[in-house]
Protein backbone atom coordinates (compact mmCIF):
# COMPACT_ATOMS: atom_id res chain seq x y z
CA UNK A 1 0.00 0.00 0.00
CA UNK A 2 0.96 3.19 -1.33
CA UNK A 3 1.60 5.65 1.50
CA UNK A 4 -0.45 8.71 0.20
CA UNK A 5 -2.95 5.08 0.02
CA UNK A 6 -2.69 4.46 3.75
CA UNK A 7 -3.04 8.48 4.77
CA UNK A 8 -5.89 8.47 2.63
CA UNK A 9 -7.50 5.54 4.28
CA UNK A 10 -6.66 6.71 8.08
CA UNK A 11 -7.73 9.94 6.87
CA UNK A 12 -11.35 7.88 6.53
CA UNK A 13 -11.27 5.90 9.12
CA UNK A 14 -10.53 8.93 11.38
CA UNK A 15 -13.96 10.56 9.89
CA UNK A 16 -15.72 7.17 10.17
CA UNK A 17 -14.63 7.25 14.50
CA UNK A 18 -15.86 10.79 15.07
CA UNK A 19 -19.19 10.03 12.86
CA UNK A 20 -19.80 6.47 14.65
CA UNK A 21 -18.67 8.72 18.25
CA UNK A 22 -21.29 11.65 17.52
CA UNK A 23 -23.73 8.63 16.68
CA UNK A 24 -23.46 7.18 19.61
CA UNK A 25 -23.61 10.10 22.07
CA UNK A 26 -26.64 11.72 19.69
CA UNK A 27 -28.47 7.51 20.54
CA UNK A 28 -27.43 8.57 23.89
CA UNK A 29 -29.92 11.68 23.88
CA UNK A 30 -32.38 9.63 22.25
CA UNK A 31 -32.96 6.19 24.45
CA UNK A 32 -35.12 6.71 27.62
CA UNK A 33 -33.55 3.73 29.19
CA UNK A 34 -30.42 4.52 31.82
CA UNK A 35 -28.72 1.13 30.94
CA UNK A 36 -28.99 1.86 27.40
CA UNK A 37 -27.60 5.82 27.71
CA UNK A 38 -24.94 4.32 29.58
CA UNK A 39 -23.82 1.63 26.79
CA UNK A 40 -23.83 4.50 24.13
CA UNK A 41 -21.97 6.52 25.98
CA UNK A 42 -19.14 4.05 26.39
CA UNK A 43 -19.20 3.42 23.37
CA UNK A 44 -18.83 7.31 21.86
CA UNK A 45 -16.01 7.21 24.19
CA UNK A 46 -14.14 4.08 22.99
CA UNK A 47 -14.67 5.45 19.49
CA UNK A 48 -13.12 8.88 20.51
CA UNK A 49 -10.42 6.89 21.58
CA UNK A 50 -10.16 5.33 18.12
CA UNK A 51 -9.80 8.52 16.68
CA UNK A 52 -7.45 9.98 19.01
CA UNK A 53 -5.19 6.82 18.29
CA UNK A 54 -5.78 7.79 14.42
CA UNK A 55 -4.46 11.02 14.42
CA UNK A 56 -1.58 10.19 16.51
CA UNK A 57 -0.67 7.46 13.91
CA UNK A 58 -1.48 10.01 10.99
CA UNK A 59 1.28 12.02 13.09
CA UNK A 60 3.59 9.31 13.66
CA UNK A 61 3.54 8.53 9.31
CA UNK A 62 4.08 12.28 8.65
CA UNK A 63 6.73 12.64 10.74
CA UNK A 64 8.89 10.07 10.87
CA UNK A 65 6.96 7.68 8.54
CA UNK A 66 6.83 5.17 11.38
CA UNK A 67 3.82 3.03 12.88
CA UNK A 68 3.30 3.80 16.39
CA UNK A 69 2.43 1.08 18.91
CA UNK A 70 -0.99 0.56 19.81
CA UNK A 71 -1.94 -1.15 23.08
CA UNK A 72 -5.68 -1.55 22.87
CA UNK A 73 -8.70 -0.74 25.05
CA UNK A 74 -10.94 -3.05 27.04
CA UNK A 75 -14.20 -2.55 27.11
CA UNK A 76 -16.28 -2.09 30.55
CA UNK A 77 -18.40 -4.23 31.96
CA UNK A 78 -21.93 -3.89 31.61
CA UNK A 79 -23.70 -2.87 35.25
CA UNK A 80 -24.84 -5.41 37.64
CA UNK A 81 -28.26 -4.55 37.67
CA UNK A 82 -30.90 -5.05 35.16
CA UNK A 83 -32.96 -2.55 33.91
CA UNK A 84 -36.58 -3.76 32.26
CA UNK A 85 -37.29 -1.21 29.48
CA UNK A 86 -40.71 -0.01 30.09
CA UNK A 87 -43.58 -0.98 27.50
CA UNK A 88 -43.83 2.31 25.37
CA UNK A 89 -44.62 3.43 21.57
CA UNK A 90 -41.32 3.95 20.72
CA UNK A 91 -39.91 0.86 21.82
CA UNK A 92 -39.18 0.24 17.99
CA UNK A 93 -36.79 3.57 17.61
CA UNK A 94 -34.70 1.46 20.70
CA UNK A 95 -34.35 -1.34 18.43
CA UNK A 96 -33.99 1.13 15.39
CA UNK A 97 -30.92 2.84 17.18
CA UNK A 98 -29.39 -0.55 17.86
CA UNK A 99 -29.56 -1.68 14.12
CA UNK A 100 -28.03 1.03 13.03
CA UNK A 101 -25.24 1.03 15.80
CA UNK A 102 -25.06 -3.13 14.60
CA UNK A 103 -24.20 -1.88 11.18
CA UNK A 104 -21.97 0.72 11.43
CA UNK A 105 -19.87 -1.68 13.91
CA UNK A 106 -19.89 -4.19 11.09
CA UNK A 107 -18.64 -1.68 8.48
CA UNK A 108 -15.56 0.03 10.79
CA UNK A 109 -15.09 -4.00 11.45
CA UNK A 110 -14.06 -4.71 7.71
CA UNK A 111 -12.83 -1.49 7.22
CA UNK A 112 -9.68 -2.14 10.01
CA UNK A 113 -9.65 -5.93 8.45
CA UNK A 114 -9.17 -4.56 5.25
CA UNK A 115 -6.44 -1.88 6.15
CA UNK A 116 -4.77 -4.48 8.12
CA UNK A 117 -4.42 -7.09 4.86
CA UNK A 118 -2.67 -3.93 3.50
CA UNK A 119 -0.77 -2.92 6.34
CA UNK A 120 3.15 -4.48 6.40
CA UNK A 121 3.98 -6.61 9.03
CA UNK A 122 4.72 -4.84 12.28
CA UNK A 123 2.86 -2.72 14.59
CA UNK A 124 0.48 -1.32 11.88
CA UNK A 125 -1.09 -4.43 11.03
CA UNK A 126 -0.88 -5.08 15.09
CA UNK A 127 -3.33 -1.74 15.03
CA UNK A 128 -5.28 -2.49 12.74
CA UNK A 129 -6.18 -5.56 13.25
CA UNK A 130 -6.41 -5.22 17.15
CA UNK A 131 -9.18 -2.08 16.14
CA UNK A 132 -11.04 -4.87 13.95
CA UNK A 133 -11.01 -6.97 16.81
CA UNK A 134 -12.19 -4.29 19.43
CA UNK A 135 -15.04 -2.92 16.89
CA UNK A 136 -16.09 -6.58 16.47
CA UNK A 137 -16.60 -6.79 20.63
CA UNK A 138 -18.83 -3.54 20.16
CA UNK A 139 -20.72 -5.56 17.75
CA UNK A 140 -21.36 -8.57 20.04
CA UNK A 141 -22.17 -6.31 23.02
CA UNK A 142 -24.69 -4.24 20.59
CA UNK A 143 -26.05 -7.86 19.18
CA UNK A 144 -26.48 -9.05 22.79
CA UNK A 145 -28.84 -6.10 23.43
CA UNK A 146 -30.77 -6.38 20.27
CA UNK A 147 -31.47 -10.27 20.82
CA UNK A 148 -32.07 -8.86 24.71
CA UNK A 149 -34.51 -6.13 23.49
CA UNK A 150 -36.24 -8.57 21.03
CA UNK A 151 -36.57 -10.99 23.12
CA UNK A 152 -37.21 -9.90 26.34
CA UNK A 153 -37.83 -5.99 25.97
CA UNK A 154 -34.98 -5.32 28.56
CA UNK A 155 -31.85 -3.51 27.86
CA UNK A 156 -28.83 -6.31 28.63
CA UNK A 157 -25.99 -7.36 26.98
CA UNK A 158 -23.57 -9.81 28.27
CA UNK A 159 -20.22 -9.76 27.02
CA UNK A 160 -17.52 -7.49 27.90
Amino acid sequence: MSTSTLMDAIRVAKENERIASESYAGAALKVMNPFARELFTQLSEFEKYHLEKLTALEKSLQESGKFIQYEGQGFPLPPVFEITAAKKPDQKSDMHIITEARELEEQMQRGYASLAAQAPDGPGKDMFNRMAEEEHKHWLILNDAWWSMNDKGEWKWTRP
